[in-house]
């Protein structure tokens, strides 16, 4: 605390941490995680995040992982009391919860209650819209259009003739409506052709598709398209469309383990970094460990923070980061 208390406010771009979860395990130098109540862990949590939220800039994320523990046979449900109170009490505006899928987990000896293979990742911001955000750089690779027997083909197989059939045999499109969606659609497989978009969806009243959103006017925009044009379409990002919120990676299993029992994936630290912090943005971790934030940050070409109360940790972290240049506090 007291080195973030020494921070001036709206310094860093990006967060990315994952604190001592509560009653798994003591790491060097103490700190939170051991105590007696997991309302008062909480309380020491809330303490911290709120320095972070003075410390990140406007346009910063604060990514938070953090797993969850059991007490007297109970799920305590730990990481959403967390965010809940983050949001209520520090203003901090919950973007996403990535499910981090550990595909893999420790034999459980439960006789009575699922293994746990997961945790989730929070996706914080400090405004509503204009923090940085390249979603680009995580997006999946796009199949390309092509064109077939003279006729354009979208990525996935859509040349347009199946869309023409509903249109000719919807019952419920006025002929004002079906001229208008003939026309639509041949406009579509234009941009196609020219490299525009790579690939659609085109809904069509009357023609038995289900509807985005529902079908109520007054909560669906695209219902409401739909009511007053006949057809409406959607479009996929010609750059690929964007990673969901379940993310596969198993956990690391040798970095530190001498000294640290549970150090960060690298690959977990990664789409964070490359998503919510700009290439020349600084990166902080509050619960640095054995410094894979840092190190992660380092070969993405970012400067980066890292804070821990135990010496020997950052000693560690150091010695990992030293090709390329790692900022240790």
């Amino acid at each position: 605390m007291v080195v973030l208390h020494s921070m001036p406010n709206d310094c860093i771009d990006c967060v990315v941490t994952s604190p001592p979860y509560y009653m798994k395990r003591q790491y060097l130098g103490g700190g939170i995680g051991l105590e007696k109540t997991y309302q008062e862990y909480i309380d020491n949590l809330l303490l911290i995040t709120k320095e972070i939220y003075r410390v990140l800039k406007p346009t910063g994320s604060f990514w938070l992982n953090i797993g969850d523990s059991y007490k007297d046979k109970q799920l305590l449900n730990i990481p959403h009391r967390v965010a809940i109170r983050m949001q209520d009490e520090q203003r901090w505006i919950l973007r996403n919860t990535v499910v981090w899928d550990k595909m893999k987990g420790a034999m459980s000896q439960s006789k009575d209650s699922l293994g746990c293979e997961y945790e989730p990742l929070f996706h914080f911001v400090k405004q509503k819209s204009g923090y940085y955000y390249d979603a680009d750089s995580v997006r999946k690779k796009p199949r390309c259009a092509h064109v077939e027997k003279g006729a354009v083909v979208s990525a996935t197989g859509v040349s347009g003739v199946r869309y023409r059939r509903k249109i000719e045999l919807s019952t419920e499109l006025s002929e004002e409506q079906r001229a208008n969606a003939y026309q639509a659609l041949d406009d579509v497989l234009d941009r196609i052709r020219k490299g525009e978009l790579t690939d659609f969806r085109m809904v069509i009243k009357g023609a038995n598709q289900r509807v985005t959103n529902g079908n109520t006017t007054n909560l669906s925009g695209r219902a409401k398209e739909l009511q007053e044009k006949g057809f409406y379409f959607l479009f996929y990002n010609p750059n690929g469309s964007m990673i969901s919120d379940v993310w596969q990676i198993i956990p690391e299993d040798t970095q530190g383990r001498k000294l640290h029992f549970a150090p960060f994936p690298e690959d977990l630290v990664k789409t964070p970094i490359v998503l919510t912090c700009p290439p020349d943005g600084i990166v902080l971790d509050p619960f640095v460990g054995t410094g894979t934030t840092s190190y992660v940050a380092a070969q993405l070409g970012r400067k980066s923070i890292g804070i821990d109360m135990a010496q020997e940790y950052l000693e560690l972290a150091e010695s990992r980061c030293e090709e390329y240049g790692f900022l240790n506090t």
